[in-house]
């Protein structure tokens, strides 16, 4: 029997909000020089559904743009997000590292993220997440974009059949749920009560998952 802990990136691991202003704005800067965007960067939309699949943000933010047009408005988009992480402007939030640590010493960690593979993989580098965590997983893995079948396919592949799914958003939530986990959501930047009043248990500080799965 294979108990694990299941972990989201944005809003969970990494201060994506930290990163997230400058990108898009470079994104829509780039827009507006193609002639393709006028007004003001949507900041605000996008961190209303920040955490959602990349296609339905792209889908969301400029609907009025080709599918071509929203897959280099988000191509650029990643680009600048990496630019941002390997420059430093981001940040783990505050007593993940060391969390981490005490949690991989019982339990095997994975990431399931809606984030794309490279821009996990400059999280994971910059900040040297290996250390503790067994796997990564990105959305881009399923062509459905649904975060459940996600996690289905991390716990079936890594023969776990027990844990935990720690995310900020209702997909996490759902994830633990459709596949028979405990979820744990955290009440951080992006978080939505509404979208967490599902979860088994809520925490406002990340050494709070400690307490939680000690209890178990």
């Amino acid at each position: 029997m294979t108990k694990a802990i299941i972990f989201d990136m944005d809003g969970t691991l990494f201060q994506t909000n930290l990163i997230l202003e400058p990108a898009l704005k470079a994104t829509f800067d780039h827009l507006r020089e193609s002639r393709l965007w006028q007004g003001a960067t949507p900041l605000e939309q996008y961190r209303a559904i920040m955490g959602v699949p990349l296609d339905v943000v792209w889908q969301t933010l400029c609907p009025q743009h080709t599918k071509y047009q929203q897959q280099q408005s988000n191509a650029y988009f990643q680009q600048a997000l990496i630019d941002q992480i390997e420059q430093g402007c981001g940040a783990l939030y505050e007593h993940v590292e060391e969390t981490l640590h005490y949690l991989a010493t019982y339990f095997p960690l994975y990431i399931a993220s809606n984030g794309q593979v490279p821009y996990l993989q400059a999280i994971m580098k910059h900040y040297d997440l290996q250390r503790w965590i067994k796997a990564v997983y990105s959305i881009d893995l399923v062509p459905s974009g649904n975060k459940s079948e996600l996690v289905g396919n991390l716990l079936r592949e890594h023969a776990i059949t027990s844990g935990f799914v720690v995310g900020d958003r209702a997909s996490d939530i759902k994830a633990a749920k459709d596949n028979g986990l405990t979820s744990i959501g955290v009440s951080f930047d992006f978080a939505q009560e509404s979208e967490l009043q599902h979860a088994d248990y809520v925490v406002e500080r990340f050494e709070q998952i400690k307490d939680i799965i000690g209890s178990m």
